[in-house]
């Protein structure tokens, strides 16, 4: 997980969909400082390009040169559920991984098919359960033996089977932030490695379950390989000592979790680490199974950017202040794990450059979205911080009752408002004051 580096990093020039021209900083075809003036601040901006490119990596990665391998991308909402975000990924042929009853409706609300959807998430409820099964939905990632019986019980109120699979938890480190690893015996996803063979058992005993796969998924911001490629022999073990007991599995979910460059990490390219897994997979003999790859930060994260501008700036004691008109409810991830994100100026300005920390109006001291940052700027000049495009809105709050920001996608020279701003008004329109 991104964490703030001893000194200012360079901003990251390598984005797809964003660059540099003459001092100036565009979205495709389109100046920030223009789709700023048309849509004000703070503002999500989404590069159409760079999620077609990020998703054409994965799928090049399921070719090789006998054809396509049996390996499909199910795009973790969690990371991004604008709709229009996931409207441009179902039409390049992805599913869904979904967490919630609102992300599940989410999907069917943009037409995805019920087949291409998996149901994930420790906690579902009943309501959650029944609304996935009455949809249809592929498969279930069932984390203990409590939802087990759950989903059994609903499923014979429905008179329907229920496609499960277990989500393992491989005791794998997945060498991220604690916050987002999941894969850990301490961690409360999945069921322990050592329980796994015997809740598979317990299972199969269960009338109205179909077992059709196994999943598991070690964390989020990951940047090497060799932690997927453990959790993956260890779960290929399970598989195969399954296989002798009878229960036979379709497809083997493999999760996301594929870190990005915020500017101190070093990830692998897309294609490149896919390639390796899915290689991985074969070489152990398992090519009858269907794979299942669920990136979500991958996909987005350098796909999106908030631009904010500077209100004032304050020269303290021993810091100087660039206070912005974004904030932590803005963007959550600095203040809820120390994340760094690359933040340039818009627009190359005569001002002295100096060490400014980037913060916001929202009254915590945990309130900044970037520390120790060399910038030349002066009030009303705007900042672009970078990689936003996951984690960022999707996480977004009205504390302190500000509004939530607008998004815009923007494709080659035109920009779309995919959501509105939010209002003050709309803030408070489902509140009720007591009779008097």
């Amino acid at each position: 997980m991104s964490s703030q580096p001893p000194n200012p990093l360079p901003a990251l020039t390598n984005l797809v969909g964003f660059s540099e021209r003459n001092g100036c900083w565009f979205a495709e075809e389109i100046p920030l400082t223009q789709l700023a003036e048309q849509f004000g601040t703070p503002l999500y901006i989404y590069s159409k390009r760079a999620l077609e490119t990020a998703f054409a990596a994965y799928e090049r990665a399921c070719f090789t040169l006998k054809g396509k391998r049996r390996a499909s991308i199910f795009f973790a909402v969690k990371a991004n559920s604008n709709l229009a975000v996931m409207n441009c990924f179902k039409e390049l042929g992805a599913g869904f991984d979904l967490v919630s009853g609102g992300e599940l409706d989410r999907a069917l609300t943009i037409g995805a098919k019920p087949s291409s959807l998996v149901f994930a998430g420790v906690g579902k409820s009943a309501t959650e359960i029944r609304q996935a099964l009455t949809a249809g939905v592929k498969c279930l990632n069932v984390e203990s033996i409590a939802e087990l019986e759950q989903i059994n019980r609903i499923a014979r109120e429905l008179s329907c089977r229920a496609p499960i699979s277990l989500r393992v938890n491989p005791d794998v480190d997945a060498l991220t932030h604690p916050y987002i690893s999941t894969g850990l015996k301490d961690n409360k996803f999945g069921i322990a490695y050592h329980e796994v063979l015997k809740t598979y058992r317990e299972a199969a005993l269960l009338a109205q379950l179909d077992i059709v796969g196994i999943d598991c998924h070690i964390g989020s911001q990951i940047t090497a390989t060799a932690p997927y490629l453990d959790a993956i022999d260890k779960v290929l073990d399970l598989v195969t000592q399954l296989k002798k007991e009878g229960i036979i599995l379709r497809h083997l979910d493999l999760g996301g979790g594929l870190g990005i460059d915020y500017g101190p990490e070093d990830p692998p390219a897309i294609t490149e680490f896919t390639t390796t897994i899915l290689d991985h997979v074969a070489a152990r003999g398992f090519e009858d199974l269907e794979i299942l790859l669920e990136p979500g930060r991958s996909l987005v994260g350098n796909a999106g950017i908030l631009i904010t501008r500077v209100e004032y700036l304050k020269h303290g004691a021993s810091k100087n202040f660039c206070v912005v008109d974004a904030a932590m409810n803005d963007l959550m991830r600095p203040a809820l794990y120390g994340a760094y994100h690359s933040i340039v100026a818009v627009q190359q300005q005569a001002a002295e450059p100096l060490t400014y920390d980037v913060v916001g109006p929202v009254c915590e001291s945990g309130d900044w979205l970037g520390k120790d940052r060399l910038l030349a700027v002066k009030a009303t000049d705007l900042l672009a911080i970078l990689s936003a495009g996951a984690y960022g809105f999707t996480m977004s709050s009205n504390y302190n009752s500000r509004p939530r920001a607008a998004e815009i996608m923007v494709d080659g020279d035109r920009a779309f408002v995919i959501r509105e701003r939010e209002t003050v008004a709309e803030l408070w329109s489902k509140e009720r004051l007591l009779p008097k």
